[in-house]
């Protein structure tokens, strides 16, 4: 028989975070499912903790080191169930994430996609992401881009898919090296509404290596052009999309990469942007840095994309 979900773990070099990632899955109170653990070619010792945790849900794959788009393109295919659920090896679930699922699942027959609200955990703070969509706790039905123009409502950790989106839109993107989970979230966004809870059930570890702190010195963003053709016919996909191009604009000036910044300001609409942001566009690649730097000091965490 069938797991009601499968629980695709991309694991590379986590040693230090992906016991408890995956024990915070074994204590659901809601047990119907597979874990399936892609060892993408770590180098340290890693696969050798999965493989001392003892519970026959789990399942163990071990790949040539491709990236974290492969490794979950792979336990894709080895997923068994109808709805996918994705989680970072470093991060962590409420023991009744899967169960607040379900019942989502459950009230919402029609739905392929649903999330839940995170909590983010640098080595200085946690706190709650902030959303602005639907009051505490409520659950919503939402345009996926309308509601991520604060924080994004789904993550790499807090979204579980029908099996069917796989085929409807395809797997991850294997070409991407940084941004391929934003490239997916798109990509799903033109097509379905996400059945979002406003309860955080989630905690997104930012580490010195998370996926979440991708290197940025090989920072690439998307090619977010391929996305104007469909501004007309999908609402606030331009607002989202604007916001991304700045963005990624203030990436590449970070490391000094005035080719992209300059590429990317072409398409940017300066008429959706605050003062405050036309400014910072505009300011010496320095002083931004050091009001990077000072944001980070007066808020006491560490910056999160």
């Amino acid at each position: 028989m069938k797991p009601f979900f499968s629980v695709i773990i991309s694991l590379y070099n986590k040693e230090k975070h992906i016991k408890e990632t995956v024990f915070s899955v074994l204590n659901q109170s809601f047990v119907d499912f597979e874990v399936i653990i892609v060892n993408d070619g770590s180098t340290d010792n890693s696969l050798e903790v999965v493989k001392n945790i003892n519970d026959a849900r789990v399942h163990i794959y071990n790949k040539t080191n491709a990236g974290v788009s492969s490794a979950r393109n792979y336990g894709i295919k080895k997923a068994a169930a109808d709805y996918i659920a994705f989680l970072d090896a470093d991060d962590i679930w409420d023991d009744n994430f899967l169960y607040e699922i379900s019942i989502l699942i459950s009230n919402y027959p029609k739905n392929k996609v649903f999330s839940t609200a995170a909590k983010i955990k640098s080595p200085k703070a946690l706190y709650n992401a902030d959303y602005f969509c639907i009051p505490n706790n409520e659950v919503a039905v939402l345009n996926y881009f309308k509601a991520s123009l604060k924080h994004p409502i789904i993550h790499s950790s807090s979204v579980v898919i029908n099996k069917d989106i796989t085929h409807e839109i395809g797997v991850f993107n294997e070409g991407l090296k940084t941004s391929e989970d934003l490239d997916y979230w798109i990509r799903i966004g033109l097509k379905h509404p996400v059945v979002f809870k406003k309860t955080p059930l989630i905690t997104i570890n930012v580490t010195d290596n998370s996926l979440t702190k991708s290197n940025r010195n090989h920072y690439k963003a998307l090619d977010y052009s391929k996305y104007l053709k469909h501004y007309d016919s999908v609402d606030f996909l331009e607002d989202y999309i604007n916001k991304n191009i700045y963005s990624s604009i203030i990436k590449y000036k970070l490391i000094n990469d005035k080719k992209h910044s300059n590429t990317l300001k072409e398409i940017l609409n300066y008429k959706k942007l605050s003062l405050k942001q036309r400014y910072i566009i505009a300011s010496p690649n320095a002083l931004l840095k050091c009001g990077v730097k000072l944001f980070r000091i007066l808020n006491n965490k560490k910056n999160y994309y």
